[in-house]
């Protein structure tokens, strides 16, 4: 044996006085017989030896002190140690700090438990850190809640802004037969997607379609505007180039201030249900889908002049011009928003005018309820992950 070895007395005292952690023994009474130099600068005591008959009821709170003690009963009373316990302390002058403790029974050489001892780490960097981040993803949460909340309630409100009935039209003895419709599912939770179809007299119905750029609050807000302006002169401005040409100066204006940029493709229809006339303005939208029943073919309405037409609040002083179209018994025009035309395959390819066209002519004899839902079918079996993520609205009209 090397007769040069330090004791092991020594070596305890080298643990003891170095080791950055708190080490302490403590009596039967939990009064400290012994701390190590980290245990008492923690306590702010000038020495180990100026502990020794202390208790924790000498420096932190009563209630902490009372929590402390029994803790340290109950490992005396069962002989079970209390490993890794996270717990708050609380010194008598408010001061507050976080540490890691471990206690295990103190035994003489006769196996009798004689008290505690223990080791305790301050944590409390880490767990006020750990709180925070606590505190910060409560605080997340709760804003996604509300925020999630208000765009339900949105959602609810923006349900309000499509029809809930469509007109009828009286001739003679009955009603005239035209058949109306229109299909909405947006891409999220509210969309940027509007159509109206509306009673202006007692021959005529204004059908309305927008798409406001973008997607959710921002392109929803776009639509409740255009709602409020189309109530506002539906029943004034019966022509549509003339509508449209309103819409758009109420709209640039609107739809341009400071950083904010929206504009809104659109198209409005005013058919005289007696005459099968129809009246029709454009803005930058696609162009609708006539369904001819002579030709039993379903094509884009081709209509002079129409597609050079800019969106609305894209330029201020934009022309938009009324164009007609004689109708015949059993025709029928619908509109649709480019969510339905822009979905895309697996490969990158869109459905587009020519997917669209192809299944409204395979299904055109379809009532429109139908026929619409087919096509909204049609395009999420063509999407490539089985649904479309563009808000999509469909409307329309079958003449008798």
């Amino acid at each position: 044996m090397d007769t040069d070895a330090p004791k092991p007395e020594y070596l305890l005292k080298c643990l003891m006085d170095h080791v950055p952690d708190m080490i302490y023994f403590k009596d039967r009474h939990s009064r400290f017989i012994m701390v190590n130099r980290a245990a008492a600068a923690w306590q702010e005591q000038p020495s180990p030896e100026a502990m020794i008959g202390l208790s924790d009821a000498d420096v932190y709170s009563d209630d902490d002190a009372q929590r402390m003690r029994k803790d340290e009963l109950q490992v005396m009373a069962c002989g079970e140690p209390l490993y890794g316990i996270e717990e708050s302390e609380t010194w008598k002058d408010g001061s507050k700090a976080w540490v890691s403790t471990t206690k295990v029974p103190l035994r003489n050489e006769a196996g009798d438990v004689i008290g505690v001892f223990g080791i305790s780490r301050d944590i409390t960097v880490h767990k006020e850190a750990e709180l925070r981040a606590a505190r910060l993803a409560e605080e997340n949460k709760r804003f996604r809640d509300e925020i999630e909340h208000d765009l339900l309630m949105a959602s609810q409100l923006q349900k309000t802004f499509f029809p809930t009935f469509y007109p009828e039209f009286d001739r003679g003895a009955g009603s005239l037969p035209v058949q109306f419709c229109h299909l909405h599912e947006a891409g999220g939770v509210i969309g940027g997607d509007l159509c109206s179809i509306r009673k202006l007299s007692d021959t005529e119905v204004g059908i309305f379609l927008c798409d406001v750029m973008g997607h959710g609050v921002r392109a929803a807000l776009g639509t409740s505007i255009v709602r409020a302006v189309v109530e506002e002169i539906s029943h004034q401005i019966k022509d549509p180039g003339s509508f449209m040409l309103h819409m758009n100066r109420v709209l640039y204006p609107l739809f341009r201030q400071d950083d904010l940029f929206l504009f809104a493709t659109a198209c409005y229809m005013v058919l005289d249900v007696e005459s099968g006339r129809l009246k029709m303005a454009n803005a930058g939208h696609p162009m609708p889908v006539y369904l001819d029943a002579r030709k039993g073919t379903a094509e884009l309405l081709q209509v002079c002049g129409e597609q050079g037409c800019p969106a609305l609040a894209v330029a201020e002083e934009a022309h938009y011009a009324t164009t007609e179209f004689q109708l015949e018994p059993g025709d029928g025009v619908f509109m649709y928003t480019d969510g339905i035309t822009e979905t895309m395959d697996e490969a990158g390819a869109e459905y587009g005018e020519a997917g669209l066209l192809q299944a409204a002519g395979g299904e055109m004899n379809l009532p429109l309820s139908d026929l619409f839902q087919r096509l909204y079918t049609d395009a999420c079996g063509f999407s490539s992950n089985g649904t479309i993520d563009d808000d999509v609205c469909l409307v329309g009209f079958r003449w008798p």
